[in-house]
């Protein structure tokens, strides 16, 4: 196996053994950014205070909080066999969202830094019969060491943009060199899977998005049904996982309409909730009056920006607001999820920069039940049409409900082509 590492590969492995050292200072300046769990620092080096559960142990590894939210159902079909998961991640918000919603049966750790080291220890501990990597967060250490301890890798709801796909052929070999140690690829779309095979994937099938299938983010009703109260009647809409840029068209947006819509309220929940202040300034910079949710500020009469800026407010904006703007698209991020909001009755606007959920976006936008906006003055057009025009709205809602659930069924495809490694486990080909 190690002979057919390619050298750029084999250059990383040496540079990332060399660099370990160095993990103390990068983990403590993380730490100092609020990027790490200061009691859980010693996951990062592979080490853990918990004990690896007897029996079959299926690893599942995700960047963050989006790629974990696409996978709790399948995590919890896999416990639902009696067979016990590791599920990995990065950062701090998707482990405190791993605590809220994993199954019994489920053990959260952060993934161990890419290093030779810390990658064996991690190995060592836990002893994975199956490992599961979600969407593109490909690690070599991670890959290429359990690849050599055959242990079956199986990349779930693989995606690959246009962008990605242009970047990594030019190092074909190398992401071939991951990719070939793949047992199985199972790809959201068509054009997914045509990149991952182009780029060295061995075997791929076309599953679809998981994300389709996840449920809609809960709300809690108390709070729903108070927030409801303090709006009453208000004309509103949401703005949600806006990124820097977006909030001051947003404002923008609040500004051209409150003449033609007295009382308009503007929802406004940031990707990242730490800029919840500096959304603050900009709203009272542009003459409105705003309220931080983190700051334990109600929604009052004169409050023209609610900035939701506390983790898992979504289930409440898209229950509250019957407009979203879904943001991460009028910058070239690439778009945020879309899904939560249709299931939920929002009528949806987006930007052009959507090629992280193009498919998604592109059936949306066909059938009707979402538009696209280029800049605050349209965004402002289309959100004073439809608080205009309710009918057309709801039309407009419906429609996106309708196609989103049309698209589901990943979930099943996903678990019958995962049924004969799981049935292997169940069978005691795990180790005890």
């Amino acid at each position: 196996m190690t002979d057919n590492v390619p050298a750029l590969l084999r250059a990383y492995r040496l540079l990332s053994a060399a660099a370990a050292p160095l993990a103390p200072l990068l983990l403590a300046r993380r730490k100092m950014l609020g990027k790490e769990h200061p009691a859980r620092m010693s996951e990062r080096y592979g080490l853990s205070r918990i004990a690896r559960p007897r029996g079959p142990l299926v690893w599942v590894h995700g960047a963050s909080v989006g790629e974990l939210m696409a996978v709790f159902p399948l995590i919890e079909r896999i416990c639902a066999r009696e067979i016990f998961v590791l599920v990995t991640s990065g950062t701090v918000t998707s482990a405190g969202l791993a605590q809220q919603r994993l199954p019994r049966g489920a053990i959260h750790q952060f993934v161990p830094l890419d290093a030779p080291r810390f990658v064996a220890q991690f190995l060592d501990h836990w002893r994975p019969d199956l490992s599961l990597f979600v969407e593109s967060d490909l690690w070599p250490n991670l890959i290429l060491q359990t690849a050599e301890r055959r242990v079956p890798l199986i990349l779930v709801n693989g995606r690959l943009s246009e962008s990605s796909f242009r970047r990594w052929r030019r190092l074909r070999a190398t992401i071939g060199g991951l990719l070939r140690r793949f047992d199985l690829c199972l790809a959201r779309t068509p054009a997914d899977a045509e990149r991952l095979r182009e780029l060295g994937a061995p075997r791929i099938v076309i599953t679809g998005n998981l994300k389709l299938d996840v449920p809609a983010p809960p709300a809690n009703d108390a709070v729903l049904q108070a927030a409801k109260a303090a709006i009453g009647s208000r004309p509103a809409f949401a703005a949600a996982s806006t990124h820097p840029g977006e909030e001051v068209m947003v404002i923008d947006a609040h500004r051209r309409l409150r003449q033609s819509f007295p009382g308009l309220l503007t929802l406004l929940a940031p990707r990242h909730p730490e800029r919840g202040s500096g959304i603050a300034e900009i709203a009272a910079a542009a003459g409105l009056k705003a309220a931080l949710r983190s700051r334990g500020q109600m929604l009052e009469p004169g409050t023209d920006i609610y900035i939701a800026d506390t983790m898992g407010e979504l289930g409440l904006l898209y229950r509250l607001a019957p407009i979203v703007f879904i943001g991460g698209s009028l910058v070239r991020h690439g778009g945020q999820n879309p899904i939560e909001a249709a299931k939920l009755g929002a009528a949806i606007l987006h930007g052009p920069h959507v090629w992280n959920f193009a498919d998604i976006y592109v059936a949306l936008d066909k059938a009707r039940g979402a538009e696209q906006v280029s800049d605050a003055e349209m965004l402002a057009a289309k959100i004073g049409a439809w608080l205009g025009d309710p009918a057309k709205r709801k039309s407009v809602a419906a429609t996106a409900r309708d196609t989103v659930e049309a698209l589901g069924g990943a979930l099943e495809r996903t678990v019958g082509a995962l049924d004969p490694y799981l049935m292997q486990l169940r069978l005691g080909r795990g180790d005890a």
